[in-house]
């Protein structure tokens, strides 16, 4: 009888409607409530970065905005002393442009772009596998827009308290005028 019973209740619980992660991410009130893994595969508590502003970034390295990791260099370079700090989180969902290994994609960012910011390990952005991260992410409240990430190289401000403040299409570059301006805001 008490075979039954556990098997009941497992089999309900596979059959819930939303899943795990998505509930942890509704859950989250902040970025600093995450945990995730970087390049080189060791657990990064995003509550290190308390006081910081952030700017998370899902990369790739085989797309048409890979040469924005230069500007993403130039960004943090610019306005580390005030706080900045940008992140990396390579990801594969769209149009298969980061196939790589994180060691792979760690050589490349280093040797062709000299990437001196954090890089995480490579993640989903969207879809039924997504990163409990970049579910609250595309889910918070912010001025922007909600919804899935549209390709890569998606910009997502971090408030010092990690808070989403704003978010980037991939078009809008690192370097344009609306992401100084809400970075200058933001680092105050």
């Amino acid at each position: 009888m008490k075979t039954k019973t556990i098997l009941s209740l497992f089999i309900a619980a596979l059959t819930l409607p939303t899943p795990i992660s998505t509930a942890i991410a509704e859950e989250k009130k902040s970025v600093h409530e995450f945990s995730v893994k970087d390049i080189n595969g060791k657990d990064v508590d995003l509550s290190k970065y308390k006081g910081k502003t952030l700017l998370i970034v899902n990369v790739a390295s085989k797309c048409g905005a890979t040469p924005q990791y230069e500007n993403l260099v130039a960004l943090q370079k610019t306005f580390k002393k005030k706080g900045l700090l940008v992140l990396g989180f390579p990801a594969n969902n769209y149009g298969k442009q980061e196939p790589g290994t994180n060691d792979q994609i760690k050589e490349f960012c280093s040797s062709t772009y000299q990437v001196d910011f954090p890089m995480f390990a490579k993640v989903s952005v969207k879809g039924g596998d997504q990163a409990p991260l970049f579910k609250f992410l595309t889910t918070a409240d912010n001025p922007d827009r909600k919804g899935d990430i549209g390709w890569n190289f998606e910009k997502f401000l971090i408030s010092k308290d990690g808070k989403l403040l704003r978010r980037f299409k991939t078009g809008v570059k690192p370097d344009s005028p609306e992401v100084i301006a809400a970075v200058e805001e933001a680092v105050k």
